[in-house]
């Protein structure tokens, strides 16, 4: 999943997609332990999309980016 993917859903979307994110891990994690497990590297992929929505998320909550203000150069 992308990140502007990510950015285009609602918040509340985004929280039920960390659920079900979590909710497949947990299913994975499951077949890992009795060894039936098709793609491993999908677990990989699940944490880093969790991690990726939950960035965004904490984007969102801290507003909108403020403006770096220039020093202004000092004439002599």
């Amino acid at each position: 999943m992308k990140a502007e993917e990510i950015r285009d859903l609602s918040e509340k979307e985004r929280h039920e997609k960390v659920l079900d994110l979590g909710q497949e891990i947990f299913n994975l994690r499951f077949q890992l332990a009795t060894g039936k497990i098709e793609n491993p590297s999908r677990l990989k992929s699940l944490r880093r999309d969790i991690a990726r929505i939950k960035t965004i998320q904490k984007e969102m909550a801290a507003g909108p980016p403020r403006p770096v203000e220039e020093k202004k150069k000092e004439s002599k």
